[in-house]
């Protein structure tokens, strides 16, 4: 099955604006928003979910956290690398970035801790234990964020089940940081 890379021009008119903020935003039209305008609904409740956990009480590193677990989980080679890029210019350091890619624990406990409770939400259909909520409270976070996680579960899941059915490529601007299922 192809998706369209579609164009301001070919792309349906409810996608149009944002693709066009996104262009403008970024300095180009990344392909993966060219496919997902073909349901303007997908593309922008995405990107207002996406802008929502940006305003959530997670820390910016934090929220990387849980998107790059989501991505690696999802096998969203396209995540991964725009994520990597985000956290490189987070100034994370290469060992995070690197765990996190390969999915290993990470070497900061309470990052650890909410990459853990990230993937218990998801194994748990959010049912997480008592033992497991409170190993991520001990860690420093709060109800609240444990909520936040699940806002970002339901971004990424959005974005990495759209990337991969539209078999998104990984712009030449990401491509130094390009991640393949293997290399996890």
């Amino acid at each position: 099955m192809t998706f369209t890379d579609h164009t301001l021009e070919t792309a349906p008119p409810a996608a149009r604006r944002t693709m066009e903020a996104v262009a403008k935003k970024t300095g180009y039209l990344p392909a993966a928003v060219a496919r997902l305008a073909e349901s303007p609904q997908l593309l922008d409740g995405f990107l207002r979910m996406s802008a929502l956990f940006e305003t959530t009480s997670l820390d910016p590193v934090a929220r990387e956290v849980v998107i790059m677990t989501m991505a690696t989980r999802n096998a969203c080679h396209v995540c991964v690398a725009m994520h990597t890029a985000k956290l490189t210019g987070l100034g994370a350091g290469p060992g995070l970035i690197a765990a996190l890619r390969e999915t290993r624990p990470l070497e900061d406990a309470p990052l650890e801790a909410l990459r853990r409770f990230t993937l218990e939400v998801l194994a748990t259909s959010g049912a997480v234990s008592a033992k497991a909520m409170d190993d991520f409270l001990d860690h420093g976070y709060t109800r609240q964020n444990a909520l936040e996680v699940v806002l970002g579960i339901g971004a990424y899941t959005m974005s990495t089940l759209a990337n991969r059915m539209t078999d998104a490529p990984v712009d030449e601007p990401l491509r130094p940081f390009a991640w393949t299922e293997t290399a996890a």
